[in-house]
């Protein structure tokens, strides 16, 4: 948004901008968009439904000064508050914070190997056996029902109308799961791997002599209180110089596959709301499927957690051993990150899942990531990260500072030049 924003500005646009969606917020669209546009206007808004008294303020000869200004000026007070709070948020250099960073105990403690290395393709997974796997609370965040299933079910304000979309969900998922409308596939890999600094690098086999590809990362630069380390994701992974031989996974799924010709009928019908439905429902499965995955590879694929007996719940809470980070997410926030990961997956060829240019998956219904075994792996947010780390990252991929600039703007704890 911010580089779109950039462009208007360059190529002389004198349109409105409206800026809106889930990763958006009005302080965003202050600090980090409307600065880049002032030949037109920046405004945020909140949802679809007040984009039309937004447009019609704009429009109007008697109100769009006004108004304009007055966003301006709200915009302008909240970067001054930004850059206050900003300046209060210590962080280490690079260095220090590699200095900082968590060290397992590798002298005492010998990582487990997979039962295979390299890829196996899963194709046309029983929906069935996805289906137990669903964590629910996020379909009713869809629909924008706030609360958390079961106990959304029985809300005072909410309830009727969660029971109401609930019954609905249950009946067009056991037509889908029954008539098969929807396929499921996956590939899952595993790689010898050793940790370099920030960087990851898999090995082609367990001689480890050729390198298959690097994986590179980003490290936490706040300053933590003693005792917390600056976490970066290899730091789960056995450093070369320990001689330990370990290993991390990959993994690419979905669900999304032969949902076209449903939702072109569901469209040739006006039915949006059944279009909507299953959408929600074929997202719900893939997560479902990620989750499903990730408990055989520790039960048996890579068979650290063999015994492992946990219900949904427990699943949903992350009460197991291991992770699956996602590029793109906060624990590896770069999604050019994604490139290397269906390359050595093999993952187009493989399930059909395609990366655009901007590294989203389609089909949408698509889930995609890394697995870790070590006990200590946690989840983090790698959160405001230093200019000395954007060079040294850009550096280390081999890309322009101005390129990680931009894939890292929301990272970024300063302004680019």
């Amino acid at each position: 948004m911010v580089h779109v924003a950039k462009e208007m500005q360059r190529l002389g646009f004198m349109i409105p901008l409206m800026i809106g969606g889930a990763t958006t917020s009005r302080a965003h669209t202050a600090v980090k968009i409307e600065p880049n546009y002032q030949a037109g206007s920046t405004i945020y808004v909140t949802d679809a439904s007040r984009a039309v008294g937004v447009a019609g303020s704009l429009l109007s000869n008697d109100l769009r000064d006004d108004y304009v200004a007055r966003i301006r000026s709200e915009y302008e007070e909240v970067r001054v508050h930004h850059g206050g709070r900003k300046a209060r948020v210590p962080t280490h250099d690079i260095g220090q914070a590699r200095g900082n960073a968590f060290h397992g105990d590798w002298l005492d403690y010998d990582p487990p190997k997979p039962s295979f290395l390299g890829l196996q393709t899963l194709d046309r997974y029983p929906l069935e056996e996805l289906v137990k796997f669903i964590d629910w609370s996020p379909f009713f965040h869809t629909w924008e029902l706030a609360g958390s299933y079961p106990k959304i079910l029985g809300d005072e304000i909410v309830g009727e109308q969660a029971r109401a979309l609930f019954a609905d969900a249950q009946s067009m998922l056991g037509q889908l799961v029954a008539e098969e409308w929807l396929t499921a596939r996956a590939v899952l890999g595993f790689f010898p791997a050793a940790r370099e600094a920030d960087d990851i690098h898999l090995y082609t086999d367990d001689a480890r002599t050729q390198t298959l590809t690097t994986l590179h990362h980003l490290r936490q630069q706040a300053v933590k209180p003693p005792g917390q380390p600056n976490y970066a994701l290899p730091d789960f992974v056995a450093p070369i110089e320990s001689g330990k031989p370990d290993y991390i996974g990959g993994f690419a799924v979905t669900t999304g596959i032969g949902i076209e010709p449903h939702l072109d009928r569901f469209a040739a019908e006006h039915d949006d709301y059944s279009s909507i439905m299953l959408k929600a429902l074929a997202d719900r499965l893939a997560e479902a499927f990620a989750e499903c995955l990730h408990q055989r590879v520790r039960r048996e694929f890579w068979g650290y957690s063999a015994n492992e007996h946990l219900s949904n719940e427990e699943l949903i809470k992350e009460d197991y051993r291991g992770i699956r980070p996602a590029p793109g997410y906060p624990a590896c926030p770069d999604h050019t990150e994604k490139a290397a990961l269906f390359s050595i997956l093999d993952a187009e060829s493989r399930t059909g899942i395609r990366l655009t240019e901007s590294f989203a998956m389609t089909p949408a219904s698509s889930v995609s990531g890394w697995y870790f075994s070590h006990p200590a792996a946690r989840y983090f947010n790698v959160g405001k990260i230093g200019r000395d780390q954007v060079e040294d990252y850009a550096r280390r991929k081999g890309m322009s500072l101005n390129v990680a600039e931009r894939w890292l703007a929301p990272t970024l704890a300063y302004d680019p030049d």
